[in-house]
């Protein structure tokens, strides 16, 4: 087990940079294509293909999803993913017919980073695109996810902070795997005002984001937002992340985990969802393992196992990029 995304079997993780610019791609590519979900939170998202994830919709299994940089111009990278995909005959065809290709289904979802000192002087060539073909061509090396300055969350910053990439796992009685990947770009804080401890230190395992323990005592004021971002704007704010287990879902069961694993956020960020932000949970099934039991108990399960991962993976993108640097 890495404590990461990759302990989901039926996946890769790819991560790609452009340290000159200062961002990132992460992608996550299915063996085969996995149930999904989305749900969205804050003011200010910014998303590909999520309507496609909708309850009613004609798809349900999705080829990759991609998070990156770059506010609109990152979803170039999901257009980079989509076309290699196809080349390689991925996708969904409802009559496959010769010569008419295949749609990957790749779902995405962008973060804010234009404004941290990287050169964005790219004209009409943003990088995104070589960035998603790079991480597409990382998955393939079928690596751990690299935390902290890394992907998607490479010119993040968490509040004051320096954001970046957190991945966390568990696995439930059931023998059912969970993880959460994350890049965190948020607004708020993700430790107590005025304090080194996080707001997710409860859910710590093993030291994995410093072994510093809960902060003491009552937090004094209840309006103190201790290291939130100075002077947030509109779109500028996002905590995009990624659950997937290897339960069997359906799709409104994996709905119902998107909506839970939300609370995961709510634990490790102070404040979060706020009109500033633009906040994304997809959920991704590969189907290796059934459920047992009563359905609706082991849904309850697996969702409250997502927000406590993802609550880790927040703590740990930040504890990394404040090891490495701003």
């Amino acid at each position: 087990m890495h404590n990461d995304l990759t302990d989901i079997a039926g996946l890769s993780v790819g991560q790609a940079e452009d340290k000159a610019v200062r961002t990132g791609v992460t992608l996550v590519l299915f063996d085969a294509p996995a149930i999904a979900a989305v749900d969205v939170r804050g003011g200010g998202p910014g998303t590909r293909e999520s309507d496609v994830l909708r309850p009613g919709g004609l798809v349900e299994g999705v080829d990759a999803i991609v998070l990156s940089g770059g506010s609109v111009y990152g979803l170039g990278a999901a257009d980079a993913v989509c076309a290699s995909l196809g080349a390689q005959g991925r996708g969904y065809a409802l009559m496959p017919q010769p010569g008419v290709p295949a749609s990957p289904i790749v779902p995405a979802a962008i973060l804010y980073d234009l404004a941290n000192g990287g050169a964005k002087d790219w004209g009409d060539s943003p990088p995104y695109a070589r960035l998603g073909r790079a991480a597409l061509d990382n998955a393939a090396l079928r690596a751990p996810v690299r935390l902290g300055r890394a992907g998607a969350g490479f010119g993040a910053r968490a509040g004051a902070l320096p954001g970046g990439t957190g991945s966390a796992s568990a696995r439930s009685r059931d023998g059912h795997t969970v993880a959460a990947l994350v890049c965190v770009n948020s607004f708020g804080s993700v430790r107590v005002p005025g304090t080194q401890q996080y707001w997710a230190a409860p859910f710590e395992r093993d030291g994995e984001f410093g072994g510093l323990g809960c902060a003491s005592g009552p937090v004094a004021d209840l309006e103190d937002w201790g290291e939130a971002k100075f002077n947030p704007g509109l779109r500028t704010n996002t905590t995009l992340a990624i659950i997937a287990t290897d339960a069997a879902l359906t799709p409104d069961q994996a709905r119902r985990m998107a909506i839970m694993a939300q609370d995961g956020m709510a634990r490790a960020i102070r404040p979060v969802h706020t009109p500033f932000d633009g906040d994304v949970v997809f959920v991704a099934s590969t189907g290796r393992i059934a459920l047992s039991g009563p359905e609706p108990l082991c849904i309850a399960g697996l969702g409250s196992l997502a927000a406590d991962c993802l609550a880790r993976a927040i703590a740990r993108a930040v504890h990394h990029a404040c090891m490495t640097g701003v």
